[in-house]
């Protein structure tokens, strides 16, 4: 098994370079040796409309080529290689594995894993939406803290279809039921998708605080920016601010270009308690030093609409990783947030506790947001760039920050990031924000 693995990693070693060639100054990659190196895999991208002491190597691959690749978990397998590439170990290693997805049969976790081995280590399959990505991290975390596993496996994947979410059970009940039925009476009937609905209607804040039309634009503008030193991402072209408003409108300030992708991907953490890293030879190099999942409480649905979409899950969240790491979120440099919508970006600056609630504006207005300024938030190019393949959105964020953290971003490294916070959010709904920290 270890002679086939090395030959396994070789081979993805061999492909990732031949692939990064050009991109690698960008990238990130550096030479590649076993215990140091950064694996990162990518195939051919597409527009498809527990305490202190866990460390990980991670690895990400996004794919949008569903037939060929995602189909075969070819994805999948590429990032489980890499994260454990990245990592310094091997299959073997992995007592336990939780596997994201939204869409795909039960046991799908399963058939990813097995394209890589069979080792008979327990397999959990994870939904949570959108959050389904760090819910798997989450569940790979706790089984560390709690001294269950040693050596754990988070992997997500989605093959997503072309269009908009949509509810697929007509025969049952939905959980979406209650919160539609807030936004109906908060703003009527419409026949746009669900989810356009919900972060759409959330543009009631800029009726409360008077945020400009131009503002939401902006936070495109910034995500392609900052996607364009980012060769995962799906768009890299730069926009004006005009070009996004003159996009077609889809629900309150929306328009087009303000709305997140559904793209195809996969991505893979390892997450390891300190001492197996250092008996084992792994990478130490990043910690999670704090980490919260939140659900529902009734203010999400007393008819506030950027409650209805997670605003309070998501401060809450943020306020317990505040707390148990103690640490100021002013002193945060660098953020990988959810950014569906520009919508939902904008509301995540307050609720993160990254700016007081009713100055969001200003923040972007300053270019508080972007490089030179207090925080750079979404230095990958956000979801509003990469896409969101909702098993794999939150563990490609663990993996933008673990690299910012080791100074391996490249073009797109944030200067003097000691701390990274990330927040990925499900309707539905669940809350994680996660905080990681640079080893001395």
């Amino acid at each position: 098994m270890n002679a086939f693995l090395d030959q396994l990693a070789k081979r993805t070693r061999e492909s990732a370079r031949r692939r990064n060639a050009a991109t690698a100054a960008i990238a990130g990659v550096r030479p590649p040796t076993v215990l140091d190196r950064l694996s990162t895999t990518e195939n051919e991208r597409g527009d498809r409309g527990p305490g202190a002491g866990c460390r990980r190597g991670n690895g990400v691959v996004h794919d949008a080529e569903q037939e060929r690749v995602l189909r075969r978990h070819g994805g999948c397998r590429d990032s489980r290689r890499a994260a454990l590439a990245d990592a310094g170990g091997t299959l073997e290693q992995i007592q336990q594995a939780y596997a994201g997805y939204v869409y795909g049969d039960s046991t799908s976790g399963q058939k990813a894993l097995y394209g890589v081995g069979m080792t008979g280590i327990p397999v959990v399959n994870v939904n949570n939406n959108c959050s389904t990505g760090s819910s798997a991290l989450w569940l790979a975390r706790q089984a560390v803290a709690s001294g269950a596993a040693e050596c754990v496996l988070a992997l997500g994947f989605e093959q997503m279809e072309r269009g908009a979410l949509t509810m697929k059970w007509t025969d049952r009940p939905s959980p979406f039921a209650d919160f539609m039925d807030v936004a109906r009476k908060a703003q009527g009937e419409s026949d746009v998708p669900f989810a356009v609905q919900l972060f759409g209607g959330a543009g009631a804040y800029a009726e409360k605080y008077g945020t400009k039309p131009e503002t939401f634009a902006q936070i495109t503008v910034k995500a392609r920016k900052h996607a364009a030193n980012n060769p995962f991402a799906v768009f890299r072209d730069a926009v004006t601010v005009e070009e996004v408003l003159a996009s077609p409108q889809i629900y309150g300030p929306l328009t087009r270009l303000q709305c997140c992708p559904p793209t195809c991907g996969a991505a893979a953490a390892v997450i390891t308690s300190e001492g197996f890293a250092r008996r084992h030879g792994l990478r130490t190099d990043v910690v999670i030093v704090a980490q919260a999942l939140t659900t529902d409480t009734p203010s999400s649905l007393d008819g506030d609409m950027p409650r209805l979409v997670g605003y309070d899950m998501a401060k809450t969240a943020a306020h317990q990783v505040y707390e148990t790491a103690r640490v100021d979120p002013r002193d945060i440099r660098v953020v990988e947030l959810h950014d569906c919508f520009t919508t939902n970006e904008l509301l995540s600056y307050e609720a993160l506790g990254l700016t007081p609630e009713g100055t969001a504006e200003k923040l972007v207005a300053e270019g508080d947001n972007t490089y030179g300024g207090r925080v750079v938030t979404n230095p990958s190019g956000g979801l509003l760039s990469k896409g969101h393949p909702l098993g794999a959105t939150g563990l490609a964020q663990c993996a933008e920050l673990t690299w910012q953290l080791r100074g391996d971003a490249g073009g797109r490294q944030v200067d003097g990031a000691a701390l990274a916070l990330q927040h990925n959010i499900g309707l539905g709904g669940a809350a994680i924000v996660t905080l990681y920290e640079k080893a001395s």
